[in-house]
């Protein structure tokens, strides 16, 4: 029953970052929109790439294929996008607020369970 709770766990969890990183290039001049009104450097290029990070990433996770590796991509991405793009604190009104301290949350969350899986 554990095994098949950890695949799962792994097609979940893997296909979750697969999906947002593809996302990242469907939707790159969206994304890219989102990322230039935060002042992020590069925009286009840094969704790109952190498309990139995320479709690795789960991929190495889904398939139990170089997880560690897999688990400092998707660290990469997620610890300086955290801070980047869900400012929370800063948020201009309450509803702002709201949405961005759930996303923070959630992928502070994810760092959480990333680093569970090293």
């Amino acid at each position: 029953m554990i095994d098949i709770l950890n695949i799962l766990g792994q097609i979940i969890f893997g296909g979750y970052f697969i999906y947002s990183g593809l996302n990242h290039f469907i939707h790159n001049k969206d994304y890219a929109s989102y990322a230039s009104s935060m002042k992020v450097p590069m925009p286009t290029f840094s969704v790109f790439f952190t498309g990139l990070l995320m479709l690795l990433g789960g991929i190495g996770i889904l398939l139990n294929f170089y997880v560690d590796i897999a688990i400092v991509l998707l660290l990469i991405f997620l610890i300086p996008t955290t801070f980047i793009m869900h400012p929370f604190w800063s948020a201009p009104n309450i509803a702002e607020k709201a949405a961005q301290k759930i996303q923070f949350l959630k992928n502070f969350a994810l760092i959480g369970a990333l680093l569970l899986l090293f």
